[in-house]
């Protein structure tokens, strides 16, 4: 008779933390490269406007278009992972990216920067869910959200390194120089994922693709008694629907809609931040140097932040930590404006602004990877991160459109903390909604 391996109790009770150890780099670099190269174009954008004799609003476009990029990005590229799987739609894009990257180097004009940057966009977008996605289901239940956070947290500390890189580079090398070391890391990192990278094992077997999931799984245990009669089995039903009418049913929909609004209050935040803060510091009379270093300090939050939420969501749970970490940020973006006057209490605005905001976002990812099963992880986490990117979009537009039309740094950062207060209001309603979900499976 044909032995059966439990695969989540198989890689529970494995001890291989090298296996471990090179899975958490191979997809972290994967999304330091992502977090760099996603906010490449906010630390060159004076350096264009320079160079290229342009006004500020008219990057607007620009930075949108690479956001409009990632948002298709993560809506297609993740569905078709949960279809055939995270391994070749994560060395496929980041290929993808890599020349797209390169290619921006050779520019010479915005309508060109624009396209190019659309079609990076489209290889960033599918990074974060499926990397995400494949740490989660190498982890255990137990182990499942600090590992997702602690990953996460590349795309972070990839936008800050992005800061210190670009401070360094274009004085030096100029503007173009960003979008080479941008292109040709990648391209060695895909290289490396080629020969190493695994696939999810619960995956394959849920795709019955038992043979393809035996020998990952004898590669990650050889103590295991593995032969072509195993039967490996997982926890989950596989899921016969379309993956996207998947997050909908059982259940589902309040949640997924919630996510859904969070991200987007967000990342109307972050992006706007991300990319306009920068260039607002260097209106308020900081040298170009250190303006880009305030934009820094705000990824730095957001590497801190991710750290430490991490560690307080597994003692206190999503929603306390959530709660209080968006009405924390929307006080501190709102305070920005008033204090940037003031070195030390710009800092320390901004950098609690980066703690809560962009490091509360690989929270919101976690969440979701921690709802939605197997067959629907990279779904979900794409599907919120890509409605979210709607709103990312819109941020630097937005903030394009209020500085085109004057309006003083106060006011731009009081308007810019509502959307981190409607985010706290959600993670509220998300409470409610799970109380009333978990009652009604209760009584059913």
């Amino acid at each position: 008779m044909a032995n059966a391996v439990d695969v989540e109790s198989a890689l529970g009770h494995a001890h291989r933390p090298g296996f471990q150890a090179m899975l958490l780099v191979l997809c972290g670099l994967c999304l330091v490269i992502d977090g760099f190269d996603a906010q490449a174009m906010g630390y060159v954008a004076p350096a264009v406007i320079a160079d290229w004799h342009v006004s500020k609003a008219a990057l607007g476009p620009v930075f949108s278009a690479s956001l409009f990029g990632m948002l298709l990005g993560a809506l297609g590229l993740s569905v078709l992972a949960d279809r055939i799987g995270r391994r070749p739609v994560l060395i496929g894009s980041t290929f993808f990216f890599a020349f797209s990257m390169i290619a921006t180097a050779f520019t010479d004009s915005l309508p060109v920067l624009a396209a190019l940057r659309f079609v990076t966009g489209l290889g960033l977008g599918c990074i974060m869910p499926n990397a995400m996605a494949l740490v989660g289901e190498f982890s255990t239940a137990e182990h499942r959200v600090k590992r997702m956070m602690l990953v996460s947290c590349g795309f972070t500390l990839g936008a800050a390194l992005g800061g210190f890189v670009s401070a360094a580079l274009i004085p030096a090398f100029g503007w173009r120089s960003v979008f080479w070391v941008g292109g040709l890391v990648p391209l060695l990192l895909a290289v490396w994922m080629v020969i190493a990278l695994p696939e999810s094992l619960q995956f394959l077997v849920l795709k019955g693709r038992e043979a393809r999931a035996r020998d990952w799984l004898a590669k990650f245990d050889p103590s295991l008694a593995i032969d072509a009669s195993t039967r490996l089995v997982v926890r989950e039903k596989a899921s016969s629907g379309a993956p996207v009418a998947e997050l909908f049913r059982a259940g589902r929909g309040p949640v997924t809609l919630i996510l859904w609004a969070i991200s987007f209050m967000n990342l109307i935040d972050l992006y706007f931040l991300s990319n306009w803060l920068p260039t607002v510091m260097r209106d308020a009379g900081y040298s170009p140097g250190m303006a880009v270093l305030v934009g820094t300090l705000l990824q730095t939050g957001g590497v801190v932040g991710t750290l430490m939420l991490g560690w307080f969501i597994e003692r206190f749970g999503f929603v306390r930590v959530l709660l209080a970490c968006f009405l924390v940020g929307a006080v501190s973006v709102g305070m920005i404006g008033g204090v940037a006057h003031v070195q030390f209490w710009l800092f320390v605005a901004v950098f609690a602004g980066g703690f809560c905001i962009v490091g509360g976002q690989p929270a919101v990812n976690a969440l979701a990877g921690h709802f939605y099963p197997t067959s629907l992880r990279s779904t979900g986490i794409g599907w919120s991160l890509g409605i979210g990117r709607v709103g990312s979009v819109i941020g630097p537009l937005v903030g394009g459109q209020m500085i085109a039309l004057g309006w003083s740094n106060a006011s731009l950062f009081h308007a810019a903390a509502l959307p981190v207060f409607c985010s706290a209001l959600l993670v509220g309603v998300l409470a409610f909604v799970r109380r009333e979900r978990s009652g009604a499976a209760q009584t059913a």
